[in-house]
């Protein structure tokens, strides 16, 4: 196995364009886009020892020794940052490790340090951080040891890391962070992924046929404006999705009445953004947040806040479509305006100002745009 030098890899964040909530039923069926900002991971190789992670969000790091169990902390406080603040990263670490062994190779001590641009003062935007970091862990870690993987293939590692963490989480994050560009996704089935990695290994997982999986390129909205809201209200989006199955209320009528209507949206946008047929789609996208709204009405989940309102009703007034990106409740709204209505754009964006409601500067992000060195 050939060590290189350092190598530092990049991951974009991501917003929901429609879909949320119902993406996490293997199959059915969202559009996710990445944005410009990015979360970088740098691989180096260690004198000595076995493994150190640390990040900007995380300064004091954790120390990591290989045991028969995978990665394991030093002490107490090693295995409170390992689990808290840096659990992605070493998910994703533990996975790699389990490859390469599968391969006949041993894992390098490694040194890993992650800068992420979706935070600002430590507040997260709610711009899939954890996805991000997942994904460019995955990535670095690949190309210091020389393995030639395809984007696929480094998603489904990245997959079976945030499984193990959590098997509600679609994946949709680590799709849009992988491909960039704008992308309808449909999440794999995680317990049947998990079962397939404990039976038969990490590389039948980067194989094998996953259940319910599916992704496609979108072409972008070319004359519209994507425009992003922060509300400065950080969430837990595993906290929401959580909630929506306390009391059975994912199994329920009301919820898979949802994922129909959920599924149809999605689908006439894809239909929209491939005919390019923006009107469709604005009026789609008015769609997906009614459907949002019904199901916060019938679960209490709390996905539309004061701001989050104020958001969508700001870009209606002047002819756009807006809605919550992700679980809501707090984090960042999307709008999509035409790009040429400057008056409507700063209009909209005066509005949000008076609610506390701060423009992120946010471009999509496709191959152009997400930048790697070595």
């Amino acid at each position: 196995m050939t060590h290189r030098g350092p190598v530092v890899r990049h991951a974009p964040g991501k917003l929901f364009v429609a879909g949320e909530y119902a993406v996490v039923q293997p199959g059915t069926p969202a559009i996710l886009v990445a944005v410009d900002r990015q979360v970088g991971v740098t691989v180096a190789g260690a004198g000595s020892g076995d493994v150190t992670v640390t990040s900007d969000l995380c300064p004091q790091g954790a120390r990591l020794r290989r045991t028969r169990d995978g990665l394991t902390a030093y002490d107490a406080d090693d295995e409170q940052r390992a689990r808290v603040s840096l659990a992605h990263v070493v998910s994703a670490l533990d996975v790699m490790d389990g490859l390469l062994t599968e391969r006949g190779l041993t894992p390098p001590a490694l040194r890993i340090s992650v800068s992420s641009g979706l935070h600002t003062g430590g507040t997260k935007y709610g711009l899939g951080s954890s996805g991000a970091v997942t994904v460019a862990t995955i990535a670095a870690v690949t190309d210091y040891c020389g393995l030639d993987l395809t984007p696929e293939a480094r998603f489904r590692l990245a997959m079976l890391a945030t499984a193990r963490l959590d098997a509600k989480s679609s994946g949709g994050d680590l799709a849009a962070s992988t491909w960039g560009g704008w992308i309808a996704y449909e999440a794999p089935d995680r317990i049947a992924v998990l079962e397939l990695a404990r039976r038969r290994g990490i590389e039948e997982v980067m194989r094998a046929p996953w259940p319910g999986f599916g992704l496609r390129r979108l072409p972008p909205p070319r004359g519209l404006t994507l425009e992003v809201g922060w509300t400065g209200e950080p969430v837990s989006t595993g906290s929401l999705v959580s909630r929506l199955d306390t009391g059975g209320r994912a199994d329920g009528a009301g919820y898979r009445d949802f994922l129909t209507r959920s599924t149809a949206v999605v689908r006439a946008c894809v239909q929209a953004l491939e005919r390019a047929d923006h009107r469709e789609l604005l009026h789609q996208i008015r769609c997906a947040r009614q459907v949002l709204t019904r199901l916060d009405n019938e679960t209490g989940l709390g996905i539309f806040t004061d701001k989050l309102t104020v958001l969508c009703d700001a870009a209606e007034a002047v002819g756009g479509a807006a809605k919550p990106s992700g679980a809501g409740g707090g984090d960042c709204g999307i709008a999509l305006l035409d790009a040429g209505a400057q008056t409507d754009i700063s209009q909209m964006r005066a509005r949000w100002a008076a609610a506390d409601v701060v423009p992120l500067e946010l471009a999509p992000a496709d191959e152009r745009n997400m930048s790697d060195e070595r």
